[in-house]
């Protein structure tokens, strides 16, 4: 029941790096990166390469449309099984991502939030195109402070959301929060699940991070990153799906409404945007102590040397 994590901030070497010891190790990846669930996305979201993925079975990897986002429940649910199934081969498991929400969803489990009645969805669906955001963010304010500070006004689906479950079932969201924490905080192991974890996380410096962001983000653009975008709309996407909003593509919608002058513009943005993400990541992750922190370049060795003793029980 081996499963290696390998997690970390963005553009800093995940996929290569379990590719490399799959091929070495054996095994099979199951990605908990948010935005590599999407068929429709893939300049903006470093998905593995096709050659990477014939080389290694990789999971939880287009799975669905943009216009049917997954969230981390229904993640949780389906990667549960890839990473069982899996297991039952007597094969190495390696979670790679930077998402950590998922990937703490597929570990330790959801707090208690019930399906939303469809009442409930129209009663916000008419609501939000009425009067925008705005009065969600007012109804949070009042009923739900915790989540009213912790979520950002441009995260309208987070927001609303908050807003369903106080509708739903008359109590915060951040007190089921709270409560999940508190439970999570007294579980003694790394997963509800009885699984061998090795938690690898990989950073670098910030300055030579920065250099591999300004590259990746350069490479994209020079790829065709606007293109893709542009086309995603000229095949009737409306740029306002959840996935469209995420970093690269944003800046590139930004871009083709004007909001953005020139593609410098937006290319600069998008390296901010990552670099904030990769903070915001950083600060994720520092909480689990149980992590073995890497460079990924200047110690792949000893990565690998780690990895190795793990799989043989050492």
């Amino acid at each position: 029941m081996k499963v290696i994590i390998i997690s970390g901030p963005t553009a800093c070497g995940k996929t290569s790096l379990s590719v490399e010891l799959a091929l070495k190790f054996g095994g099979e990846i199951v990605n908990f990166d948010s935005l590599l669930l999407y068929k429709e996305i893939t300049l903006g979201t470093a998905k593995p390469s096709i050659l990477e993925r014939k080389s290694i079975p990789h999971h939880m990897i287009d799975v669905r449309s943009i216009s049917s986002p997954m969230n981390a429940a229904d993640y949780a649910r389906e990667a549960f099984v890839e990473v069982e199934n899996i297991l039952q081969k007597k094969i190495p498991v390696y979670l790679v991502g930077g998402s950590g929400f998922y990937l703490q969803a597929l570990l330790r489990g959801m707090f208690d939030s019930p399906t939303t009645p469809e009442g409930i969805i129209k009663q916000s669906e008419d609501l939000y195109s009425q009067g925008g955001i705005t009065p969600f963010i007012d109804i949070l304010r009042t009923h739900d402070l915790e989540s009213f500070k912790r979520y950002h006004s441009n995260d309208h689906y987070r927001i609303r959301r908050a807003v369903e479950h106080w509708w739903t079932t008359g109590f915060p969201l951040s007190e089921a929060r709270k409560n999940k924490d508190e439970a999570n905080n007294k579980l003694d192991k790394p997963s509800v699940h009885d699984w061998n974890i090795l938690h690898l996380y990989l950073d670098m410096p910030k300055e030579e991070h920065l250099k591999i962001i300004e590259n990746r983000t350069a490479k994209m653009i020079k790829d065709g990153l606007i293109e893709e975008v542009q086309n995603l709309l000229n095949h009737g996407y409306s740029g306002e799906e959840k996935p469209l909003q995420s970093i690269g593509y944003k800046e590139c919608l930004q871009y083709l409404k004007g909001i953005h002058k020139t593609i410098e513009e937006c290319q600069n943005q998008i390296i901010t945007s990552t670099r904030q993400l990769a903070k915001s990541q950083r600060t994720w992750f520092k909480r689990d102590k149980s992590k073995h922190e890497y460079h990924p370049l200047e110690e792949r060795s000893e990565i690998f040397l780690q990895v190795e003793r793990f799989i043989k029980g050492d």
